[in-house]
C-alpha cells in the first residue's frame, strides 16, 4: 500500500494533517478518500491559494443533494459514463465536484465454472497508485445533518480486464488530473473536455494477480489478502471456506 508521504507527492496536495491507516478492503458505504479542489489558506499571510488539491474523507456511494433518504447511496457506488452528464443522480456532480480517487488497486471476480469464483488483484505493473475519476456531492437532512459521499466512474473494460467483469474503473494518468478536477474555476465547468477523458485505460495499465478468498470477507483487513494464490491449488475440500 502506498503511503500518505507518496500520496501528497503524486497529487501535489495542500498538507491538511490528514492521515489514515492502509486499508486493503474496502467495501460501499465506508470511507474513502478522494482528492478534490478547494480554497485553501496556505501560507503566514493567509493568501488563499484558489483550488488548490486538497484529500477529503467520502461515504462510499453517492447520495444526491435532492435525495430525501440517504440509503440510496448504496446504490450509487459507481457512475456509467455514458450517462453522468444527462442522469439526474449525477449531472450536477460531473459538471461542478469532479473528484480523485487513489489507490492501490482493486478486487474483481473470475468464474471458474462450477466452483468458487477467483478472487483477483488489479494494479499497476510498477507498483504505481491508480487514479480513478470519481464525483463527490453534499447532502444536508431535514435535521441538519451532513453527508460527503462519492463514487467511481467506469466504462467499458479493456481487453485485460473483460474476462473479470464486463466494466472497468475510469483511470486517469497524472497528465489529465487538472482536466479532470478543473486547474481554475470556470474550466472545472469544462464538460466536453472532462468527458474526452471517459474512456477504458490501456491494456497494458494494470496486471492481474489471484489472490484468495479471505477477500470475500470484509471483516478480513491486512496484506495478507495480496499474497497470490490460485484456487486451483487448494485442495477439494477447501472450497466453502466463505
Amino acid at each position: 500500500m502506498h503511503s500518505w508521504e507518496e500520496i501528497h507527492a503524486a497529487y501535489g496536495l495542500v498538507s491538511t494533517g490528514f492521515v489514515l491507516p492502509p486499508r486493503y478492503n474496502i467495501a460501499p458505504s465506508q470511507a474513502i478518500v478522494a482528492i478534490i479542489r478547494a480554497a485553501s489558506r496556505d501560507d503566514a499571510a493567509g493568501n488563499v491559494d484558489a483550488l488548490a488539491r486538497v484529500p477529503a474523507l467520502f461515504g462510499w456511494g453517492l447520495v444526491p443533494s435532492w435525495a430525501r433518504d440517504p440509503a440510496m447511496g448504496a446504490r450509487m457506488t459507481n457512475a456509467r459514463a455514458e450517462t453522468i452528464a444527462e442522469k439526474p443522480s449525477f449531472r450536477s456532480a460531473f459538471r461542478r465536484r469532479r473528484c480523485l480517487i487513489p489507490a492501490s488497486g482493486f478486487y474483481e471476480w473470475q468464474a471458474t465454472g462450477t466452483g468458487p469464483k477467483q478472487p483477483v488483484w488489479i494494479s499497476r505493473p510498477d507498483g504505481g497508485l491508480i487514479s480513478f475519476a470519481g464525483l463527490w456531492e453534499a447532502w444536508l437532512g431535514p435535521d441538519g445533518s451532513e453527508l460527503e459521499t462519492a463514487t467511481i466512474v467506469t466504462t467499458e473494460a479493456n481487453e485485460t480486464l473483460r474476462p473479470y467483469h464486463h466494466r472497468m474503473p475510469v483511470i486517469l494518468n497524472s497528465d489529465s488530473f487538472g482536466t479532470w478536477l478543473g486547474n481554475g474555476t470556470e474550466d472545472r465547468f469544462d464538460m466536453e473536455a472532462a468527458g474526452a477523458l471517459l474512456r477504458p485505460a490501456p491494456e497494458d495499465t494494470v496486471r492481474v494477480t489471484p489472490v484468495g478468498r479471505a477477500v470475500n470477507d470484509i471483516r478480513n483487513d491486512g496484506p495478507e489478502l495480496l499474497t497470490p494464490h490460485s484456487l486451483a491449488d487448494d485442495p477439494p475440500d477447501q472450497g466453502e471456506l466463505f
